[in-house]
């Protein structure tokens, strides 16, 4: 069977998925920024000497991990509203996606900081150490080694996930290309350069996360 392939359809919408190519790495960008912020926040809640603190945080990290990332981009976009939260559909697939990755990533965190040989945590006791100074200079740069790996796993993962935001319109790189497929009634074209651009992206993004990987296993001397 020969494949119908146009190429010069695929260099004429090649620039308007490049341009939704951008659009989906800001989201993914934003979103992962989010997810670092906060999953550290839920990491150390858990942490905490308030036992309900404690437990409350857990349950709605379980809670975020259990259910599906579509189903939080419709609660946050449509569900939202009636609790007066009034959101556009780019912030609120920035809030659902930084959301579920904070879940995850703050069990990283957890691992991570778990990870840290118990000596040190006795350092900072004998020391004395505030306790903004015990987490920032002693455990979290230890924490952070191994789990680099984990944070790099969830990087890529949210980049591949940006196509859920399609649901809610936002103009990413899926949505453009089942734009241009539905103009255009081809669909082979713009679909398989998403599935080469993801894997171009994706690629050089995991050997990065390794050699930074590296470098920080170099710099903190293992």
């Amino acid at each position: 069977m020969k494949l119908d392939w146009h190429w010069d359809f695929a260099f004429e919408v090649l620039p308007r998925l490049l341009w939704a190519t951008v659009n989906t790495l800001t989201a993914a960008g934003a979103g992962y920024a989010i997810a670092l912020v906060l999953g550290l926040i839920l990491a150390l809640a858990q942490r905490t000497n308030w036992r309900a603190l404690t437990v409350i945080v857990r349950e709605c990290v379980e809670f975020i991990r259990s259910t599906p990332l579509v189903l939080q981009v419709f609660f946050v976009f449509y569900v939202g509203p009636q609790f007066g939260i009034n959101l556009s559909p780019w912030t609120s697939g920035l809030a659902a996606i930084g959301i579920h990755y904070s879940a995850y990533l703050s069990e990283v965190y957890r691992s991570g900081i778990d990870a840290v040989p118990r000596g040190q945590w006795e350092a900072c006791r004998a020391l004395n150490l505030p306790l903004r100074k015990k987490y920032l200079r002693i455990i979290l740069p230890q924490a952070l080694v191994p789990a680099v790996p984990g944070m790099g796993n969830y990087l890529v993962g949210i980049f591949k996930d940006t196509p859920i935001l399609s649901v809610i319109g936002v103009a990413e790189l899926m949505q453009m290309a089942n734009t241009i497929g539905s103009e255009n009634y081809r669909f082979l074209e713009p679909f398989t350069l998403v599935a080469l651009i993801f894997l171009f992206i994706s690629l050089p993004a995991a050997g990065l996360v390794k050699l930074f990987e590296r470098r920080l296993r170099l710099a903190m001397g293992l």
